[in-house]
């Protein structure tokens, strides 16, 4: 190695001691433990997507995961499918009927959300369940099919080391306030504007 790259990985090495030195002190300052309210919200794709890549993280650790789906009805869809082979491990709920605008039926929508909150709220209570998805839910709250005040009462109430997962567009403020982690997916560019139709593998 010549003298001035010699020079160069010295000062790199240098830098980079320096930053793992301030990085592990950050790291040791955090000693809280406790089960996270996630919110994944926005307007842009992949917030399902993100939930389910937890449940993935959270069974390859051998512990339990529930899934609940608002709103969304009972399709095939690829993530399920996968996370099935789990089945020791995970339960899924599909409890929806499809989108509100496909339905077309508000008593209908309210019925299927109130079922499907009640096996939520069951799953809150469980102390074996280490992860608890509860996708669209953000939904179903924005149409005031559900009574915020219950849901954050019953979210607080969780067991101390069990994560939620809550999913969809408009999640409100209420909600946001009480989360520990919320993160708003922002649309740059989506091939559906471009005429480009959903796809085995991408959207379902």
């Amino acid at each position: 190695m010549s003298e001035p790259a010699a020079e160069e990985a010295a000062r790199h090495r240098a830098r980079m001691s320096k930053r793992k030195a301030v990085q592990d002190a950050e790291v040791a300052a955090k000693t809280i433990e406790k089960g996270l309210l996630v919110v994944h919200t926005g307007k842009g794709k992949g917030k399902s997507t993100a939930a389910f890549g937890l449940a993935l993280r959270m069974l390859g650790h051998g512990r339990r995961a529930a899934v609940v789906q608002f709103i969304k009805g009972g399709w095939q869809s690829g993530e399920r499918a996968a996370l099935a082979r789990f089945d020791d491990l995970l339960e899924w709920h599909t409890m929806g009927e499809g989108f509100t605008w496909e339905t077309q039926d508000r008593a209908r929508d309210i019925a299927a959300c109130a079922r499907a909150w009640a096996v939520s709220e069951t799953l809150l209570r469980r102390q074996d369940i280490a992860l608890v998805i509860l996708d669209e839910l953000n939904i179903a709250l924005r149409y005031d099919y559900l009574a915020l005040d219950s849901v954050l009462a019953a979210l607080k109430a969780r067991p101390s080391m069990q994560h939620v997962v809550i999913t969809g567009r408009n999640a409100k403020a209420e909600l946001l306030a009480q989360a520990d982690l919320v993160t708003e997916m922002t649309p740059i560019k989506h091939h559906f504007a471009a005429g480009v139709r959903a796809q085995q593998g991408i959207e379902f």
